[in-house]
């Protein structure tokens, strides 16, 4: 597993703020990037991009993860208005704490606590949205925000 760098801004180095970027937003907008002329010519298309609770709110440390998951969440929105009238809907949903493979050794009851519902959230609960997400369901969905994180930015 990549660590997460967990440092302040201060010390956090210019290699791990490149390298967080490019994972976690470069990669979002490639990714649209090269998609958009299929997307596009089909005039019925749903991308759904996965940004985080933290690219809405801060911690306080991980500066890269939290700008470049809040870049995503502006890039959603704009690429979202941009392509509204080619058929195109951009959507971004955004986790809590989850339990994957991810997380590692972190200290899973530190995470439980800081939820106001009390509980990490399942994977499955996520590929719910994503699905609905991806769906005619969500035909007249487009530039929203899902935030699916037990409740930890409502406070």
């Amino acid at each position: 597993m990549q660590q997460v760098d967990t440092d302040a801004l201060e010390a956090t180095s210019a290699d791990t703020w490149d390298r967080v970027v490019a994972v976690t937003q470069t990669s979002v907008f490639l990714g649209m990037k090269a998609a958009a002329e299929a997307l596009k010519k089909r005039g019925n298309g749903a991308v759904v991009n996965i940004s985080s609770m933290y690219g809405i709110v801060g911690s306080g440390v991980s500066p890269a993860y939290h700008a470049a998951k809040g870049a995503v969440r502006l890039l959603t929105k704009t690429t979202a208005l941009g392509w509204a009238k080619e058929g195109v809907r951009v959507n971004s949903v955004h986790p809590g704490f989850i339990d994957t493979p991810i997380l590692g050794d972190t200290d899973r009851d530190q995470l439980v606590a800081g939820t106001p519902m009390g509980r990490l959230g399942r994977p499955e609960e996520i590929a719910a949205i994503i699905t609905f997400l991806a769906s005619d369901d969500a035909s007249f969905v487009t530039g929203a925000e899902f935030v699916a994180d037990g409740g930890y930015t409502a406070g």
